[in-house]
């Protein structure tokens, strides 16, 4: 019998470096439709057709580590209009650590890192997060 793949087991590669995330999410491709009538067209209605793609900012958590400044280094490469940009590959993985479902993120770049929230009362691993924008995402599912 077959089961669907876990959420849980997955990993991160940006630059070269598999870092280990508590969340991955955002991983959404959108295409906008288009409508248009030509003026003289027999139906009373719109045709819709395909129009450009849109992705969703993607978003990565992790536990806060002592000395570990990766979101701010790459955070802070942006100079007016220029950033560092990297190639992300996120892939949900199988029991023996393979990947099964690979989401390919192209010329990726930070917009947002957003630190834990600290409360005097809390007993939870504090966790920092990086929204990233991006120029396009592919989906490769291994059959």
């Amino acid at each position: 019998m077959a089961y669907p793949i876990p959420v849980f087991h997955f990993q991160v590669e940006w630059g070269g470096t598999k870092i280990g995330f508590s969340e991955a999410s955002g991983l959404n491709i959108e295409t906008e439709a288009i409508e248009y009538r030509d003026g003289n067209s027999p139906e009373y209605s719109m045709q819709k057709m395909p129009g450009l793609k849109k992705y969703d900012n993607i978003t990565l958590k992790r536990g806060v580590f002592k000395g570990d400044n990766e979101y701010y280094d790459w955070l802070n490469t942006i100079k007016l209009n220029t950033v560092e940009r990297r190639d992300i590959m996120i892939s949900l993985l199988n029991e023996e650590h393979d990947p099964v479902m690979v989401w390919k993120v192209r010329n990726a770049f930070p917009v947002k890192v957003e630190g834990p929230d600290l409360k005097s009362d809390g007993n939870e691993v504090a966790i920092e997060s990086i929204e990233i924008a991006h120029e396009g995402l592919t989906i490769e599912n291994e059959g």
